[in-house]
């Protein structure tokens, strides 16, 4: 089922498309073939990005080893002939191969199916123990879509303003956060990405699973906040394609006509944590 907007925008917009989609269990060829639907439905629906869960070719499972894959793998290279083909940016999250341990990698992939920009998730889940089995990313995850200027985080990473924050300073406009958030904590889900969207003037586009999986049970509720921390998209708990239009515009109005930026104290932070 699919929430579908086709009306003419602006060049400056940028159309988003979360894919709330349920994964084939360690199944990434299952799991591709279902995503390239949704990716041919985005495109033609006007989209400019398509936005993929957590790990969503294999589902969520910090313990598993199973498909862990490099860049030449299954995923990545699908992924990219299928931006290629159909005319549109893709974002998503993997298991990337990498020593002393994977990391949980995020990936945007441009139109042309060149890699744009990926991002190794910095907040591990601790409680499941995720920090065990992937290392730890140490960088930010950059690119631009048109006019945009654009971030990705990770599921637990909304826990952490500071992230966030950091985006905001090299003035990125929209975060992308895919995730595997589960139904038992959906309320902190809207709470974060309302939080992060509003104290750092961004859109944050949080794409969640839906769906019950051998690790937990998962609601969706993917959602966008705009710049003010309006939800000015959401899903329900199925699965489902959903659209909001993002316009760079409204984050610099944001910032400049409240300029809460300006007012940080980096220096008095950081004696604070002392």
């Amino acid at each position: 089922m699919s929430q579908t907007r086709t009306s003419q925008k602006p060049d400056t917009v940028i159309r988003v498309c979360s894919a709330q989609m349920i994964s084939a269990w360690e199944d990434p060829e299952k799991s591709l073939t279902k995503a390239e639907i949704f990716i041919r439905h985005a495109a033609t629906s006007g989209a400019d990005i398509i936005c993929f869960p957590e790990q969503f070719a294999t589902g969520w499972d910090p313990g598993s080893r199973e498909n862990d894959e490099d860049l030449n793998g299954r995923i990545v290279p699908s992924l990219r002939k299928a931006a290629r083909e159909a005319g549109i940016c893709i974002l998503g999250s993997f298991r990337e191969r990498d020593l002393p341990r994977p990391t949980n990698t995020a990936i945007a992939i441009g139109r042309d199916g060149t890699i744009m920009s990926s991002y190794a998730k910095i907040h591990l889940f601790s409680p499941a123990d995720e920090n065990k089995a992937f290392k730890p990313g140490t960088e930010l995850g950059l690119f631009t879509l048109g006019p945009m200027k654009c971030g990705m985080a990770i599921c637990y990473d909304l826990r952490f303003p500071e992230l966030f924050s950091a985006y905001a300073a090299r003035g990125v406009q929209a975060v992308f956060v895919p995730a595997a958030w589960p139904a038992s904590r959906i309320r902190h889900w809207e709470l974060f990405i309302t939080a992060r969207a509003a104290e750092n003037q961004m859109y944050i586009v949080g794409v969640n699973t839906t769906g019950k999986t051998p690790v937990d049970t998962y609601s969706g509720t993917s959602m966008t906040a705009n710049p003010y921390g309006t939800i000015i998209s959401r899903a329900g708990d199925t699965e489902q394609l959903v659209f909001a239009d993002l316009d760079p515009a409204v984050a610099d109005e944001a910032r400049s006509s409240f300029p809460v930026g300006k007012d940080r104290r980096e220096d008095i932070y950081r004696n604070l944590a002392r």
